[in-house]
């Protein structure tokens, strides 16, 4: 049996790679989650062209795997296509296709037989291009002069309004480009498209509006209570990653008044990998120095309710493009090159080196602070505070 992608992923896997990829995962985010190459996940997602593949469901009338060991045993038995069909409630002819198809009485294997049957129903329904020779060539003809599927599609509706079947949704048109397995429009009309992608995203499989497109629910930094913005009291914090070869990351959390320092690591840029490993340490800390994070705009904070549900810390995000909002976690970053050069391997530290340097950190004095260092700030601070 053909397998699908790359070698050395299962039908579980590429389930997976295909819901984190909709949720706004990269490709080195997802192969670090599954422990594949990011090669590999590319490879599945090219496969289809960017469409994730529909669920394969046996239909209802199918014979089941159970079905078709009764009539193996039926037949080891002696008994008849008759006999066998009246044990199954099944029409004589259905079983006597069944077992012809597969073999015969002689050589017919219950296994063998639910696996082909399996295999067959993985073929595609033809689409509306495969089944129309004449739409095909006026398609085809209409992309090799540079024209976008959508234009296709809508000059198709006004020259031919009568004639239903010489129309075609742009996304058919893109399926049969980028689907390759489809075998209907040759690969070559690729060139004329005026977007080079490798794969599509259609707007039902892309991650527009959700995951990449932007956070939800959202808490703007102009929302933001003015006791934060001021530094009056200790507990609010701003957050980011710091990156190092091969998409590795370090989570950084500055506390606003005393500017003390925590770095976590984290096994990758999404999502649920910095969230949890987020709230993993800032449950670690007193609740009253668990008031508020302040992040940017990036999709590693996309699952911002977890985190405030786990730690009860609010959650702002600041402007786009707008890095000074932060400037607290800004300057500590660039402190922070000191110890963590670009370009170095970020997932070589364990988080017990990261907490002596951010140790070495809060024991600096800073000027800021009159040459206090941020540990004994902090300290005097939750002091005054309880």
């Amino acid at each position: 049996m053909t397998r699908l992608g790359r070698p050395g992923l299962s039908d579980d896997e590429k389930a997976e790679v295909w819901k984190r990829w909709h949720s706004g995962e990269s490709l080195s985010d997802i192969g670090r989650a599954l422990s594949k190459h990011p090669a590999s996940i590319f490879g599945v997602l090219r496969l289809f062209g960017g469409y994730q593949p529909a669920k394969r469901v046996r239909r209802a009338s199918s014979l089941s795997a159970m079905e078709r060991e009764a009539i193996s045993r039926g037949l080891a038995s002696g008994h008849s296509m008759r006999q066998i069909a009246a044990e199954l409630n099944r029409s004589p002819s259905t079983i006597s296709r069944e077992i012809n198809k597969n073999g015969g009485v002689a050589r017919y294997r219950a296994a063998i037989a639910d696996a082909r049957a399996w295999e067959r129903a993985r073929r595609p329904k033809l689409c509306t291009l495969a089944l129309n020779d004449r739409l095909r060539f006026i398609v085809a003809s209409k992309l090799s002069q540079e024209w976008s599927p959508e234009q296709i599609s809508g000059w198709l509706s006004i020259t031919y309004p009568d004639n239903e079947s010489l129309r075609v949704s742009h996304e058919t048109i893109y399926k049969s480009l980028f689907v390759q397995t489809r075998g209907v429009l040759k690969k070559e009309l690729q060139a004329h498209l005026r977007t080079q992608r490798v794969f599509r995203q259609s707007r039902a499989n892309n991650t527009r509006g959700n995951a990449r497109g932007g956070i939800i629910d959202a808490i703007s930094i102009a929302d933001r209570p003015p006791e934060i913005e001021d530094r009056a009291v200790p507990g609010h914090w701003e957050g980011d990653l710091i990156s190092g070869s091969g998409n590795t990351h370090i989570a950084t959390l500055v506390e606003r008044q005393s500017r003390f320092t925590m770095l976590v690591k984290v096994a990758g840029k999404d999502t649920n990998s910095v969230v949890s490993a987020l709230a993993r340490h800032v449950k670690k800390l007193p609740r009253q120095l668990r008031e508020s994070l302040t992040w940017d705009r990036g999709m590693e904070l996309a699952d911002h309710k977890t985190f405030t549900m786990a730690t009860e810390t609010k959650v702002y995000f600041c402007d786009p493009q707008s890095p000074w909002q932060r400037g607290t976690n800004e300057n500590t970053n660039r402190l922070l090159r000191q110890y963590f050069p670009k370009k170095t391997d970020l997932a070589a530290h364990t988080q017990a080196e990261l907490n002596k340097v951010a140790k070495r950190l809060n024991q600096r004095p800073r000027k800021n602070l009159g040459y206090r260092t941020p540990g004994d700030t902090l300290n005097d601070s939750v002091a005054l505070k309880a």
